[in-house]
């Protein structure tokens, strides 16, 4: 009697235990299977578990990355909203001045030659700013999908700043802004697309230019690193950028100053372009910056093997 109470009590037990554990199982594979359908690999990836405790650690992680990223896509949101009206103010604005002078000249001012002249030179104006912000979009798009092609060829990063100085010559003379390098340097070889360095430098000048101060200085060192790279510092005493503004420095159409800023022109693209030039080459840009001191851009290059050192 007792060995039967005994194999009934095992036999009830196990039964028992299956069954509990069937119906704990079947609950999980359905939380499991819920979370699935979010597309969350970290589930699918791994085998189902009925204990509690790795259960409960794996869906607060869950939790954890999925209110990540919400999160980020709320950031994200936020800055294509911004974006697109950044895009729509920066194309009505030469838009309307156009239709302005046109609708002008057609209401009656084609009579008078001097107008006629004045207000379509300025109109054309216009089309040139459309024109000018269409290039950039067109250009930062194929940064962005890599379909712009980099002709890579051996130049002197020396003599490429100097031509860019004495095309910015004029512009920093207005504003009575010397354009400099840190020392006397002898050629210096990198390798790269000249056309886009320059580019680079051309932006990274004009800025200085535009956010410098009357009398101010604009500095260009040029500095060998280690691995064969060579690092290009563009340095102004200007207006400097605050802190919060430096992490979307180099978004599209992006200002620190959004009233100031228009009145000096451009795109609003600069920043973005130069950036994705540099990392379309593999290479590194950094910026350091106090504000009412001044900013320093800085970015890597390849340098030609066996060149000239640089001396002081």
């Amino acid at each position: 009697m007792l060995l039967f109470v005994g194999v009934i009590f095992l036999f009830s037990f196990f039964i028992v235990q299956y069954r509990v554990e069937r119906f704990i199982y079947r609950r999980v594979k359905k939380i499991y299977d819920d979370v699935s359908l979010l597309e969350s690999t970290t589930f699918q990836d791994q085998p189902i578990t009925t204990d509690m405790r790795t259960l409960t650690e794996e869906i607060e992680k869950f939790a954890a990355n999925k209110k990540l990223e919400i999160e980020t896509l709320k950031i994200r949101e936020g800055y294509r909203k911004e974006f697109l009206g950044n895009v729509s103010h920066e194309l009505k604005t030469p838009l309307f001045t156009v239709q302005g002078y046109i609708l002008t000249l057609l209401d009656g001012a084609m009579d008078d030659k001097a107008i006629r002249k004045k207000y379509l030179t300025r109109a054309n104006k216009g089309v040139e700013r459309l024109i000018y912000i269409v290039k950039d979009l067109d250009m930062i798009t194929k940064l962005e999908a890599g379909d712009l092609h980099l002709d890579h060829e051996d130049f002197d990063i020396v003599e490429l700043v100097q031509g860019v100085f004495d095309l910015m010559e004029m512009k920093a003379n207005k504003k009575k802004i010397s354009l400099t390098f840190d020392q006397i340097y002898q050629p210096l070889l990198v390798h790269a697309d000249k056309d886009r360095i320059q580019q680079v430098v051309t932006n990274l000048v004009v800025n200085s230019i535009k956010y410098g101060k009357e009398g101010g200085t604009t500095e260009i060192s040029i500095e060998n690193l280690v691995k064969n790279k060579v690092i290009v510092r563009v340095t102004d005493n200007g207006e400097g950028i605050e802190k919060q503004n430096i992490p979307r420095l180099f978004e599209r159409f992006y200002r620190v100053d959004k009233s100031g800023s228009r009145k000096e022109g451009g795109s609003g693209l600069g920043l973005s372009i130069v950036k994705h030039i540099i990392e379309a080459h593999k290479e590194k840009i950094y910026v350091e910056s106090v504000f009412g001191v001044g900013s320093e851009f800085s970015f890597t290059l390849e340098k030609v093997k066996k060149t000239p050192e640089i001396e002081g």
